[in-house]
């Protein structure tokens, strides 16, 4: 057995921000553990490189849904990166952190004033270099790069100017004082190249004496010792399992890995554990429950010219983006996008989010569409449905099962605002702005002008935009995972640091969030605050 003080589960945008701080100490033996490979694949860096990516399963866990009621039944792709930097390696790098109200609610959830807006917002500056300066909302100085996009399409202009036309604000920094309003996405890149979490925090500290990074490592289970986590268990194909001891253990796979480990350890519902003959040693039943993610629906419009990015000279793109660090390469593809607080939001918030993208995207880009054209993905940023996750097995070689509960709320109330964004997408591309570009209608298809017809188009074509956030809660409440400094409930030494701890989705984008999340947890770890 080898013996580390912290031993982390997953190099994603969590593990590596925990790496990086919890090894600042040369006292403390860190190891971080990654089932993955490391992230030497050159498409990792090029940031249009992620059009190149959705085929790689040595990059991407590539999980899928169970069957889909509301969406007639469809198994939907749920992409997640299985690298060093996980998924902030595969994402489109949009920097988003939601608004105020989003951690407000956090904080009345575990009653602890710590996970309030006025106290994260320092753990998200500490992580920031912001290229346009520091001010009282950004910050310079931090591992992570964030920039404004070096290159961005025409066609990401002219939807801005046909969302002003059609009434919506325009907004230079969704991350500023308001977040309503169309603009261009500031990205997680430094010098036009992807900035992921393995590349901010990682790479800078890998050559530490105590800290040691192994990829292709699949930790099968926590170990535990009269209900103290104690290490953990790889699995090996060709050689007995191996034990690892450490003083913590910390989880950081992710809303997906990281339940399905505690499932295995033991940790979860008990009949559910017992069904796969799993020992409980404890009895969370919420474990795997409370799973959301945003859904999104994609309204796609021919071009009359061909200035997309469909048909790309990969050559000459990659060529520049070598020399250069600019051009299509250096593009996040998501270029433009913006929030919007709609006729049916429930609070002051905005309750829908776009994402503009400079070519057709059908099924996640695995769909090569003819010609060329334009996509507007639309999402409902506050869904009420719920999902949950179940072993199929207590073989953790095999994916866990996904019941994603997409539109499962009984009131429809997240289909109404669903078909709320699907209107607004047309809306903005109907605009006169785009009279100079606009081809035929992609999907939907021809003109749609029921809620009826809307919400056909949406069970047929809605996918996930890859924010899978709640599965491990934390709260004040006996249900609640993890208590607010994200310790598992009835283990001692057993922590859950990554997106699975959020007891909402945040308005936006959930990297960076998770990012501050590892950041707070940090600290609380070392007794910093």
């Amino acid at each position: 057995m080898d013996n580390y003080d912290y031993v982390i589960v997953g190099a994603g945008s969590a593990g590596c921000v925990l790496a990086n701080r919890l090894s600042a100490n040369p006292a403390n033996r860190v190891l971080l553990l990654e089932a993955g490979a490391t992230d030497w694949n050159p498409l990792l860096h090029m940031p249009a490189g992620i059009a190149r990516l959705s085929h790689n399963r040595r990059l991407n866990w590539s999980y899928y849904t169970e069957p889909e009621p509301a969406l007639n039944q469809r198994r939907l792709w749920w992409p997640r990166g299985k690298t060093l930097g996980g998924s902030s390696s595969i994402n489109a790098m949009c920097y988003i952190r939601g608004v105020a109200a989003d951690y407000d609610s956090w904080a009345q959830e575990c009653a602890d004033p710590r996970w309030s807006w006025p106290q994260v917002l320092p753990w998200f500056l500490r992580s920031e270099d912001n290229s346009r300066g520091a001010n009282a909302l950004h910050g310079v100085g931090g591992p992570l790069g964030v920039s404004d996009l070096r290159h961005h399409n025409v066609l990401s202009s002219t939807m801005i100017d046909a969302a002003a036309g059609a009434g919506y604000a325009r907004n230079d920094d969704f991350n500023g004082e308001q977040q309503a309003g169309f603009g261009l996405y500031q990205v997680t890149q430094r010098h036009g190249a992807r900035c992921s979490a393995a590349t901010a925090f990682l790479k800078p500290v890998r050559e530490r004496a105590n800290l040691q990074v192994r990829t292709h490592a699949l930790v099968e289970r926590v170990l535990l010792d009269h209900g103290r986590a104690v290490g953990v268990q790889l699995r090996h194909a060709r050689h007995a399992p191996e034990r690892i001891e450490a003083g913590e253990v910390i989880l950081a796979g992710g809303a997906i890995n990281s339940p399905q480990l505690l499932m295995l350890s033991g940790l979860g519902p008990a009949d559910h554990l017992r069904e796969h003959g799993i020992a409980v040693c404890a009895d969370l039943p919420d474990v795997g429950a409370n799973l959301q993610d945003h859904l999104d629906i994609c309204t796609l419009v021919g071009s009359t010219r061909k200035i997309t990015y469909d048909h790309l000279n990969e050559l000459v793109t990659g060529l520049r983006w070598l020399r250069h660090r600019d051009g299509p390469g250096s593009s996040n593809i998501a270029e433009a996008g913006g929030f919007v607080r709609s006729r049916l939001a429930d609070d002051e918030r905005c309750d829908l989010q776009f994402h503009f993208i400079p070519a057709l995207l059908d099924d996640h880009g695995r769909h090569r569409l003819p010609g060329y054209g334009y996509t507007m993905h639309a999402c409902h940023l506050h869904p009420r449905s719920r999902g949950r996750l179940r072993l199929r097995s207590a073989d953790p070689v095999q994916p866990i099962a996904i019941h994603a509960g997409y539109l499962s709320d009984p009131a429809e109330h997240d289909l109404q605002r669903m078909i709320e964004a699907a209107r607004l997408s047309r809306e903005i591309l109907d605009q006169a702005a785009f009279d100079a570009y606009r081809g035929e209608p992609v999907f939907p298809e021809h003109a749609l002008r029921t809620d009826a017809e809307y919400t056909d188009f949406i069970r047929r074509k809605a996918e996930t935009v890859y924010h899978p956030v709640g599965s491990c809660r934390m709260g004040r409440d006996d249900r609640a995972v993890v208590d607010s400094e994200l310790r598992v409930r009835g283990v001692q030494g057993l922590r859950v640091v990554d997106a699975s701890v959020m007891p909402t989705l945040p308005t936006g984008n959930t990297n960076a969030p998770t990012i501050m999340i590892a950041e707070r947890a940090s600290a609380m770890i070392l007794g910093e605050g």
